[in-house]
């Protein structure tokens, strides 16, 4: 027992048994349902109760490292989605979170609860962590992770017990459901190829450059015939009048080309290199973060990307887009070629990590910096992003472009969510030993009042959320539930919903909404300590 004590007096010793015993407790689930890596934040407050603690160092370097993995993952999505129709999921996640605020604001004034402790029982109830890191670094109170604790088991079981129960109540089929109701879910459109004939006088000599396709359309020309010969379409490709476009895109695209060049004539493949498209898969990782542009598929296969498909989203080609493990792209080219290139895009190598090190380093810098920087809001003071806000404001920038000077930030997936893993593990054994010393005396002080806050916390913005997304965005139950889970960016409940309907739809939407509720519960949580 003595050397038991002795042992837990080492710092690396307390910290990676915590971390042992937290993640394996969170491997066990009911019935689908567990902790998960919260479980971590849970052990590590009954030995912050017995008086043992990891050093806030480690607390904030875990922190960072976290927080910046989750701003990379998110960045090349988050931008993306408020340009298509996912932007309704973005607008409903983020009006769950404003709920959620003006809900903890009024019955912690209500209740006379402390601000630490009533925002971090907000960020339970959204079960979010980037949110209680926000909340620790914006109060600098460790009872904000005893509300954390408290809630999370509200925020967890109220979404997967109402994604569930209410279909049985109501006697909603969630199948019919989603064939009857519209979906503002931008679907995959199947290409069409058209053969135009160019007959206008004024293209003649002028490169398919010169075009001027408009910016966003669909169209790609993958190849321009001449007489018996075909000739790959690159920008630099010269056209005479006479010469025969096949062109690949939307109906209505096609029909603005033709009435710009020429006249479309019958398309017979067979004459044309045996053309069609295929849709082909990313499946090594090896491509992660390249570009269209680098791959140069037109010169390497003599075949064109036409339409890229991400997380359910479908987008126009472009030469800077950078590709991820599991896009699906539209390709266009002979039988032969599409061949090469859908074993191209499958090769697999040995190599499993693309971390650069330098980049990772300097995106923590950068991150801290702009943390620390004060900014001035009217009315309200000065505040500052913080170790949370900071890093993942520098993360979501650089994961977007993907590539700034010397920074790269496309970092294989497997790889990210292994730092992200760590870092999380790190941050949750820091905080929960910090308000392990107090939570006791916290509920003892406050009583019933924090758990009657807790669930009003989560249920609130729950039923709030759900009447916005049936009532005012009109959407099917499949669709509203799907952007409940991301808002509350409840995985859990995610899987509770693809347990009961059978479509991808679930996880679109929950994709779609999921990184704003990430980013504006983290907002939320220092907002809100300005009124409380």
């Amino acid at each position: 027992m003595i050397a038991i004590i002795e042992l837990l007096e080492d710092p690396l010793f307390l910290l990676f048994l915590i971390i042992v015993i937290g993640t394996f407790i969170g491997q066990w689930s009911i019935k689908g349902v567990g902790l998960g890596s919260s479980a971590v934040l849970f052990v590590a407050m009954v030995f912050g109760h017995f008086g043992y603690e990891i050093s806030p160092v480690i607390q904030s370097f875990g922190l960072s490292l976290f927080i910046v993995t989750v701003g990379l993952q998110a960045g090349p999505r988050f931008f993306r989605m408020i340009r298509t129709s996912g932007v309704v999921f973005a607008i409903i996640s983020v009006l769950v979170i404003a709920i959620a605020g003006i809900t903890t604001f009024i019955t912690a004034t209500i209740m006379d609860i402390p601000p630490a402790l009533g925002i971090g029982i907000m960020t339970g109830a959204l079960t979010s962590t980037p949110g209680l890191a926000a909340a620790l670094e914006a109060t600098g109170d460790p009872t904000a992770s005893v509300g954390y604790g408290i809630a999370y088991p509200f925020g967890v079981l109220a979404v997967v017990l109402f994604v569930q129960l209410y279909p049985k109540i109501m006697k909603v089929d969630l199948t019919q459901e989603l064939k009857v109701k519209a979906s503002p879910i931008k679907r995959s459109l199947t290409p069409t190829v058209m053969t135009i004939e160019v007959t206008k006088d004024s293209l003649h000599k002028r490169t398919l450059k010169e075009l001027h396709l408009n910016k966003g359309a669909s169209i790609v020309l993958s190849r321009v015939i001449r007489g018996n010969r075909t000739i790959v379409g690159l920008s630099d490709t010269v056209i005479l009048k006479g010469d025969y476009l096949v062109a690949v895109g939307t109906k209505e695209d096609l029909k603005l080309l033709c009435e710009k060049i020429g006249k479309e004539i019958p398309t017979k493949l067979s004459n044309h290199d045996n053309i069609t498209f295929r849709r082909i898969t990313v499946e090594s990782e090896d491509f992660a973060g390249k570009s269209l542009r680098e791959l140069d598929l037109r010169n390497e296969y003599g075949t064109t990307v036409t339409r890229i498909e991400r997380s359910g989203f479908e987008f126009n080609q472009s030469p800077n887009w950078r590709l991820d493990q599991g896009d699906i792209l539209t390709v266009v080219g002979c039988e032969t070629r599409l061949n090469e290139t859908e074993r191209f895009f499958s090769r697999r190598k040995l190599k499993v990590t693309n971390i650069h090190l330098f980049s990772f380093s300097l995106i923590l810098l950068m991150g801290i910096v702009i943390g620390v920087m004060p900014i001035y809001i009217p009315s309200l003071g000065t505040i500052n992003l913080g170790t949370a806000g900071g890093p993942l404001f520098a993360a979501l920038i650089i994961g977007h472009f993907g590539k700034i000077g010397p920074i790269r930030a496309r970092f294989f997936k497997p790889s990210n969510q292994v730092l992200g893993d760590i870092g999380l593990a790190l941050f949750l054994a820091g905080a929960g030993t910090t308000a392990g010393a107090g939570v006791v005396e916290v509920i003892q002080q406050e009583g019933v009042n924090v758990l009657l806050a807790g669930a009003i916390i989560t249920t609130v913005p729950l039923l709030g959320g759900f009447i916005l997304g049936t009532k005012v965005f009109k959407l099917n139950i499949v669709h509203c539930f799907g952007a409940l889970c991301g808002g509350m960016t409840s995985t859990p409940g995610l899987g509770a919903l693809n347990g009961l309907v059978k479509s991808e739809d679930p996880a679109i939407v929950y994709a779609a909404a999921y990184p704003f509720a990430l980013i504006f519960v983290a907002i939320m949580s220092q907002v809100l300590f300005l009124f409380l």
